[in-house]
């Protein structure tokens, strides 16, 4: 199953009222304003969506919003991060429903797999999936990595048309195109190796400040297609300490501090998360503020 996917896919953020119910006018509008910027996708419900706040329902609903919100002008994907296969099963099956046009898959949450058992989980789930899959690797947060050898055994099933790979080691690209050529479609998912992974043969990048910064963020992919590297290398050298907060147990917090500073959200996370303060807070400011007394005109290049 081939797939179009590539490009900068936000993770964007779930918002919150202040009684920590969804808020669909807040979510609404911050998918529109990544979509206004250029951005080639949309990804709900993942770790910086605070999936694991979220009930299955909110979840669904979550994808619904964002889906009549894109119209058909970018794809979604839904981000699938469940306890167990028979529940991500379900999820895939009721996302198809409520329009996902694919999805992230993570192995099980909780239980952290060994080999055999992730690519059971993989394959069960994309049985039940109907619509394409990015697999999510990131063993730093979730303590279970999807190899190379392991994407090899994948590789034939259709559903699996991309990889977003976060292992915090840029060589990794390299070995999966050495190893697999263009069988996946590679994404970048840590965003202060996103250009280092571009330049390597990434063909696009799920990315985490851009929902704060989406020009920034569609400018440097778009200079790194057009190889325009010195200008892209420009921005994304001012955009580093903004994307350092995304490598971050707090990336969450860290990132909806940055919406509120350029107007596109507000501070509130579900519970155990809570707003950032004292020296903590003052750092992240000090970045934010640093970095839009700062900021480049990006506007010849989204």
């Amino acid at each position: 199953m081939s797939t179009p996917w590539k490009g900068v896919f936000p993770a964007v953020t779930t918002k919150f009222k202040e009684d920590f119910s969804l808020d669909y006018a807040g979510t609404q509008n911050g998918i529109n304003a990544q979509i206004e910027a250029g951005v080639h996708g949309i990804i709900t419900t993942g770790s910086l969506g605070e999936s694991s706040t979220l009930s299955y329902e909110e979840k669904q609903e979550v994808l619904r919003i964002a889906v009549e919100t894109a119209d058909g002008r970018v794809p979604v994907l839904m981000g699938v991060a469940q306890n167990t296969t028979a529940e991500a099963c379900r999820a895939v099956e009721d996302g198809q429903v409520n329009g996902a046009d694919g999805f992230m898959l993570l192995p099980a949450m909780l239980y952290p797999a060994d080999r055999r058992e992730t690519i059971a989980h993989f394959r069960t789930v994309a049985e039940a999936a109907g619509k394409p899959i990015m697999i999510y690797n990131n063993p730093v947060a979730y303590k279970v990595d999807c190899t190379v050898d392991m994407l090899e055994e994948l590789a034939d099933e259709e559903m699996f048309v991309a990889v977003k790979e976060s292992s915090d080691d840029v060589r990794r690209v390299t070995d999966i195109v050495n190893r697999l050529g263009d069988r996946y479609q590679l994404f970048t998912g840590v965003d202060n190796l996103a250009m280092e992974s571009l330049l390597m043969g990434s063909d696009g990048w799920v990315a985490g400040l851009v929902c704060a910064f989406p020009e920034e963020t569609v400018a440097v992919y778009n200079l790194v297609q057009a190889g325009r590297i010195a200008e892209a290398r420009d921005i994304y050298r001012w955009f580093r300490p903004l994307l350092d907060l995304d490598v971050n147990v707090k990336l969450v917090q860290n990132i909806k501090l940055a919406e509120v500073a350029v107007g596109l959200g507000t501070e509130t996370t579900r519970p155990p998360r809570l707003p950032l303060v004292g020296e903590e807070r003052k750092f992240v400011l000090n970045v934010i503020q640093t970095a839009l007394d700062n900021r480049p005109d990006v506007s010849d290049f989204v």
